[in-house]
């Protein structure tokens, strides 16, 4: 690949950084028109991505990036190919029309700027999320996904319920990237691949290791928790109270598509297997059941669409998991389909609520002949979503069931879940599109309107995407299905499927599901109902468990925080020692690294005459009646260390280990005599135990980790280059001090800095216990005097 190509490859994924950059100025200076200036930003790294379409439809994938952290194999790496270009597709053409839906949707004085840049943060996060190669960029644009839905889902702010929505979205997708992280790590680690590219190429690699396992439940955790699958999926329904655009862009067709995306392209290298082929469609299978469910017990039409969200994305894992190739030609097909219809339904909730004041379904109805372009969107919308022809998402539910519709007793079960959540989504569908628009107009909606065309054109354009898309599905497979379905092995287009009746299952599955649907939508009060009741009944759910899991973490950091962090010093050093105490002796312990008891060594006289001077230091340090005493006498050991570097031939550090003692006993005796302090330690027994077997605990345990040290091969590479290099680069023969003032000389003057800080700190700690007896002596003597009053 040439450096031309790999540079604007660069600058489609830096495009909407800099659209961020730039969005509060464009609004300020052009106002409503800075929409369609911004909207270039999308529009031209789309028209960048769409020069390298000929090599995608080729299956070739096109590779950039530059190194970021080579000592650890960290590369800011991206890859596109047949799957990354269809999610980029979305990603940017999607964001464009929402962008420009913003603005006409937004009122004046609602910080549009900042809307907008926080928009186009979360396209370019988005957007490297599904270009990244490497893994740990794959995590970091990741995150970065789940920081800016904060910022969106929390964007009205001063809305408590915004505030617990963004929190809570943070906080599921936040955890489950965590997992993910320690997904990634753990299959670098374990089978030493970096890139996605490199998985790719030996997909048995990870399949045939020990960690596949730990590495697939990670991943799944990090997918499901993004992607809203059961019990995870209460996130997605909390974050409505974000403005409509948000809804529409990452609640339909972006941000919950990233676990999907994650599942599609890991299918190669940790699909096939039995685990695989069990956790997905049983998750998936649940949560497209439950979310349907769910979304006809709902009111409001953009919860009515977010449960239908979670519905659709359990029906996209269950056709990843059961994962043949018609399986995921099918999961391909259903989410463009998806994307297009509910970004199309987000967008008329929206206008509905701009245009008629209330999203709420049981106030609506007449609006066809106020509002009739949004009609017609909504006809197309729901048209799409619940597979009608001549609509795309009527090619989609024809390969579902062609996927599903199997002898054994897994497509039985799938086919069921498939038919029963499309029958669901399918009347809520009929719901949104009809249920607003037909009938007589509501005394309380006589001012109901059009909305602007910066409001209707992004619905009504997609609306026409989904039948243009269907009708010309060759075109429509040519740049999108195809290269994002796993090639077919006889060499043929793998999606081949068109606009007709195909006599067969999937034909009879479908009609069996529209006919459920209209059944379904003839009885919504009456489901509606029976569902709260079942909710009722039930009381419990994920939902209140969230706020209850919150509860319990914060009443648990309160006390935990209490007990360890009392605002005492004797607590603080408890805690410090203890947890170093710990971890001392539980590693070697656990690890059976505990180091060999050394011969004792045959000692001169002065070597034991120094021994005997640390004894009687300790002696003293223990039996001493003050305080004062107990400090100075601590700086016996000091000494004596000091005489074993000197009797071991380092007279410079015997020097300075002899200065830094007497400096430390002179500067503790100082403070000692300025404090208020018991003279002694008056505590009982019970009390002074604990503290002296932490001591005890403490000193054996350095003691036995500094064996182990010394009982490893000794390494001489930093001896080495420290001896070989000491002149040659600093000129100095004292390999101590050149290590100290040239090699490390920057941390040897942060050293300097923390002395001089710590001396500072204590002077005005001392000046401060002297000053105020004197100043209650002062006031006094002018209260005798006069000048005081009580």
């Amino acid at each position: 690949m040439d450096s031309l190509s790999n540079g604007l490859l660069f600058l489609a994924l830096a495009l909407p950084f800099l659209a961020a950059v730039v969005s509060p100025t464009a609004i300020i200076l052009f106002g409503r028109f800075g929409a369609l200036v911004l909207a270039l930003f999308p529009a031209s790294a789309l028209a960048i991505l769409f020069q390298q379409s000929a090599q995608v439809q080729a299956r070739q994938s096109i590779l950039f990036g530059i190194d970021w952290i080579p000592a650890f194999g960290v590369r800011l790496g991206f890859r596109l190919d047949g799957l990354s270009f269809g999610f980029a597709f979305l990603i940017l053409a999607i964001g464009l029309l929402v962008v420009v839906y913003s603005i006409g949707y937004m009122p004046k004085g609602s910080r549009r700027g900042r809307f907008l840049a926080f928009i186009f943060l979360f396209m370019g996060s988005m957007l490297g999320v599904v270009l990244s190669d490497d893994l740990i960029t794959l995590f970091i644009f990741w995150e970065l996904t789940s920081i800016t839905s904060f910022l969106l889902i929390g964007f009205d702010h001063e809305r408590e319920a915004a505030r617990r929505g963004a929190i809570q979205a943070l906080v599921v997708t936040g955890g489950g990237g965590l997992a993910l992280l320690a997904g990634l790590l753990l299959i670098r680690e374990g089978v030493g691949v970096t890139s996605m590219t490199q998985l790719l190429d030996s997909p048995e690699i990870l399949r045939s290791s020990a960690i596949y396992a730990p590495a697939l439940l990670l991943v799944l955790a990090g997918a499901f928790t993004k992607s809203a699958q059961m019990p995870f999926h209460v996130w997605l329904p909390n974050a409505m109270e974000a403005p409509t655009p948000v809804s529409a862009y990452l609640h339909s067709a972006t941000m919950v598509k990233a676990g999907i995306y994650l599942l599609m392209r890991m299918f190669p290298v940790l699909g096939g297997t039995a685990l695989w082929e069990t956790i997905l469609p049983l998750f998936g299978g649940v949560t497209l059941l439950v979310g349907a469910f769910l979304a006809i017990r709902q009111s409001d039409i953009k919860l009515m669409l977010a449960y239908t969200t979670i519905a659709s994305l359990g029906l996209l894992v269950m056709l990843i998991g059961i994962g043949t190739e018609i399986a995921i030609e099918a999961a391909v097909l259903y989410l463009f389909a998806h994307s297009l219809a509910k970004a199309c339904l987000f967008m008329v909730a929206g206008s509905i609520d701009h245009g008629a004041g209330t999203r709420d379904i049981r106030a609506l109805g007449g609006l066809s002949r106020k509002m009739p372009v949004t009609f017609a969107a909504a006809i197309l919308g729901a048209a799409a979503m619940g597979g009608l022809p001549p609509l795309f998402g009527f090619l989609a539910k024809e390969e579902v069931y062609a996927a599903t519709a199997t002898a054994d007793v897994t497509g039985v079960l799938t086919t069921i879940a498939a038919v029963g959540g499309n029958a669901l989504m399918f009347a809520v569908a009929l719901m949104v599109a009809l249920k607003p628009f037909l009938g007589p107009l509501p005394t309380g909606l006589r001012r109901a309107h059009e909305t602007n065309w910066m409001i209707w054109i992004g619905p009504l354009l997609l609306g026409v995407v989904g039948l243009l898309a269907a009708i010309f599905s060759q075109t429509t497979h040519q740049f999108i299905s195809n290269p994002m379905s796993p090639p077919d092995p006889s060499g043929a287009l793998a999606v081949d499927i068109a606009l007709g009746f195909h006599l067969g299952p999937a034909l009879i599955l479908s009609l069996v599901t529209v006919a459920l649907g209209v059944g379904l939508y003839l009885r919504a009060a009456r489901m509606r109902a029976g569902v709260a009741s079942v909710l009722a009944s039930i009381g419990w759910g994920p939902d209140k468990g969230f706020d209850q899991a919150m509860r319990t973490l914060v009443t648990f950091s309160f006390h935990l925080t209490n007990r360890l962090q009392p605002g005492r010093l004797d607590v603080y050093m408890r805690v410090v020692f203890g947890t170093i105490v710990a971890t001392l002796w539980i590693t070697m312990v656990w690890t059976g690294t505990l180091p060999a008891m050394p011969a004792f060594p045959r000692l001169f006289f002065y070597e034991w005459a120094v021994i005997g001077i640390v004894v009687l230091g300790v002696l003293i340090v223990v039996l001493a009646s003050s305080r004062l005493t107990a400090i100075v006498s601590l700086g016996i050991q000091g000494l004596a260390v000091a005489l074993l570097f000197m009797l071991l031939g380092a007279p410079d550090l015997s020097f300075t280990q002899f200065m830094v003692e007497i400096l430390s006993v002179a500067i503790l005796a100082l403070v000692m005599t300025r404090l208020r302090l018991m003279p002694a330690d008056r505590r009982p027994w019970r009390k002074i135990l604990p503290e002296a077997f932490l001591a005890v605990a403490g000193g054996v345990g350095f003691a036995l980790f500094l064996l182990a040290i010394t009982q490893r091969a000794f390494d001489p590479s930093v001896s080495d280059f420290f001896a070989r290099y000491s002149y040659t680069i600093a000129h100095g023969r004292n390999i101590v001090n050149v290590i100290l003032v040239d090699f490390r000389g920057v941390d040897t003057m942060g050293e300097i800095a923390v002395v001089l800080t710590t001396a500072a700190a204590i002077l005005a700690l001392v000046r401060i216990r002297a000053a105020k007896p004197d100043v209650r002596h002062s006031r006094k003597r002018r209260r005798r005097s006069g000048e005081l009053h009580p």
